[in-house]
């Protein structure tokens, strides 16, 4: 599946697919999975705090600097995204963000990241007892 984010201004087509998790761990050396689980539980706390109409500055900061902690893994994955869908982005992660103008904000292409890792997560197999081990 392919989807389209605004980076820098810019629209960057984004895929993920089976292959993503191999191509990450090949370019990382590091596992995509435990990487996207950590970044995606601290994206929704962002989101929850954001949507709360007595959320304190603090409560706000203290999510946002913990979504930081996951920076490195958002943007590998975004270049990676992108690297799949075909766009010119370079041959390192800071190769393409040096060449974007402006700031990168999280907040514009995380919906997009999210949105792809889920779909690719989806399995069509069906377990063959789907009662379960007796």
């Amino acid at each position: 599946m392919t989807k389209t984010a605004i980076i820098g201004g810019k629209e960057y087509r984004m895929r993920a697919s089976a292959l993503t998790p191999r191509l990450y761990r090949a370019f990382f050396k590091r596992d995509i999975i435990r990487d996207m689980q950590g970044l995606i539980t601290v994206y929704n706390k962002v989101v929850e705090v954001q949507k709360k109409e007595d959320a304190t500055e603090e409560e706000q900061n203290a999510v946002s600097m913990e979504l930081l902690d996951h920076l490195e893994v958002f943007e590998n994955t975004a270049w990676l995204f992108c690297k799949e869908a075909g766009e010119v982005v370079g041959d390192s992660p800071e190769e393409w963000l040096d060449s974007i103008e402006g700031v990168f904000s999280i907040y514009e292409a995380m919906p997009v990241i999210v949105d792809l890792w889920a779909e690719q997560q989806i399995t069509t197999a069906k377990p063959k007892n789907p009662a379960g081990p007796r």
